[in-house]
């Protein structure tokens, strides 16, 4: 027969939860934050803790000679794990002098499967299926479908660590995809999207048609994947034989995101992007 508890046990025993649930709590371990470097042209650097993944880094100066004005920041790393995304093959994305500045001896370059690798053995190559997630350490990336102007292939990519996620676009121009992007993946507490409409006359005949996003295409693009800010990538070129862009197209998309309430992060070569906070 279970003996019943004396109002002055029950009392005491409240008294003595009441006083643990008063007790401070060990704090928990800080989860690492990720941080996010603009570099030069449509380049990207992130960092987690002790490691670091690139997306797009430039530092060969004969890809855009002196037409370009942004400041070529170096990409080396002095520790811990390192990898290399590249959305193309173009040079101004896919450049061997900085990734292998970038990777060292031990790190890995991913890029679409349907690419190929560039550079046949010279660096450890990872080829990556259409939206089929790659675990990199602490970083999780994942190549979405994106359009190239002239029809070689491409991909954006989406990456995650440190609490955030990011969609990097390489110089993609306007697509169906970007719905299907934002439902499956989306939101994105940043969206790193080029935005400087180019104009080629490389191939013949000249189109004449912008193959690159434009700044109101950025936008549309940030609308529908539900980006919360934009970091405009992939403009500043002037004077480049064939390459025409769009004037000021800073203060176009700024103006354009303003309507559709969409944040803008300008953000120079070498500078840190400051998150938005989540809503």
């Amino acid at each position: 027969m279970r003996e019943r508890l004396s109002r002055r046990d029950f009392l005491g025993g409240l008294a003595a939860a009441a006083a643990l649930s008063a007790m401070p709590l060990a704090p928990a371990a800080a989860s690492p934050t990720l941080r996010a470097q603009r570099l030069a042209w449509a380049g990207v650097r992130l960092q987690l803790d002790t490691a670091t993944l690139f997306l797009d880094p430039l530092l060969n100066p004969d890809v855009w000679g002196a037409a370009l004005e942004d400041p070529l920041i170096p990409v080396s790393v002095d520790k811990g794990d390192r990898y290399v995304l590249a959305t193309h093959r173009h040079p101004d994305h896919c450049d061997p002098v900085a990734i292998r500045q970038a990777l060292g001896a031990n790190g890995t370059l991913l890029m679409a499967a349907s690419a190929g690798s560039p550079f046949g053995g010279d660096f450890r190559t990872r080829l990556a299926p259409l939206y089929e997630p790659q675990v990199l350490g602490d970083f999780t990336a994942t190549a979405v479908p994106a359009a190239d102007g002239y029809g070689d292939v491409q991909v954006s990519w989406i990456v995650s660590g440190g609490g955030r996620r990011i969609i990097h676009c390489g110089d993609t121009l306007w697509h169906g995809a970007w719905w299907q992007i934002g439902r499956q993946y989306g939101p994105f507490d940043a969206a790193f999207l080029p935005i400087n409409g180019a104009k080629f006359a490389w191939r013949k005949p000249v189109s004449d048609i912008h193959a690159v996003l434009t700044p109101e295409e950025a936008v549309a693009a940030a609308v529908v994947m539900g980006a919360r800010q934009i970091v405009p990538i992939h403009y500043g070129v002037d004077g480049a034989e064939g390459y025409q862009e769009l004037p000021d197209v800073e203060a176009s998309l700024t103006r354009i995101a303003a309507k559709r309430g969409v944040g803008v992060e300008i953000r120079r070569p070498g500078e840190w992007l400051e998150w938005t906070p989540n809503r």
